[in-house]
């Protein structure tokens, strides 16, 4: 049986530190791990600027709750979810990401979460485990899964070598170019096809 697997921002939402960049006119916040490949350093670098320009997990939140699926997110991931289960593996935390997730009728998201300090600033972060999205993969294989998965970053690679089938989704150049072995969809209807061809 297939199991589909899929990435959070850029696949099905707007990547949300863009959002919050936009919000709070911070060009600095911009970078996203279709940028930097170190997901560890581009966090401790977003958490200095939020400290620095004292924003606050809850600033953050209000600017994620308007935020809306991509155009047409939603009506895929409902027609996914007839063909078999889906699931959201996702850098993300779920104090980002839960605010959103009624927009996409609460499927089943594994991500990270953040500390807080007393203040209400993010003070850090926990990773769920290191390079969780392919030992997710991994594990749904070793129960007799056949694993087909979308991404579209850098941190995505490991998930989607690991499946029975990887696809990048409107992937920049960078990565594009270096990862020439696997299929790339432009749009949901593609990324429909490459998902259930046999």
């Amino acid at each position: 049986m297939h199991i589909y697997c899929l990435d959070l921002e850029g696949i099905l939402l707007p990547e949300m530190w863009i959002e919050v960049a936009e919000r709070f006119k911070l060009k600095s916040l911009r970078l996203t791990t279709r940028d930097i490949p170190d997901y560890d350093k581009l966090m401790r670098y977003r958490l200095g600027i939020l400290r620095r320009e004292k924003i606050k997990l809850v600033g953050i939140q209000g600017v994620i709750r308007r935020v809306k699926p991509l155009p047409g997110a939603a009506a895929f991931l409902k027609r996914l979810r007839i063909e078999g289960p889906a699931i959201i593996l996702s850098d993300t935390f779920y104090e980002f990401a839960m605010p959103v997730m009624k927009q996409l009728d609460y499927p089943t998201l594994f991500c990270n979460s953040l500390k807080t300090d007393k203040a209400g600033f993010i003070s850090g972060y926990t990773l769920r485990q290191k390079d969780g999205k392919r030992k997710a993969v991994k594990a749904l294989q070793s129960i007799g899964f056949e694993v087909r998965a979308v991404g579209d970053s850098y941190n995505d690679l490991s998930m989607l070598k690991a499946a029975d089938r990887g696809v990048l989704f409107n992937p920049p150049e960078s990565i594009l170019k270096t990862n020439r072995s696997l299929p790339v969809a432009y749009d949901y209807k593609k990324l429909m096809k490459l998902f259930l061809a046999d």
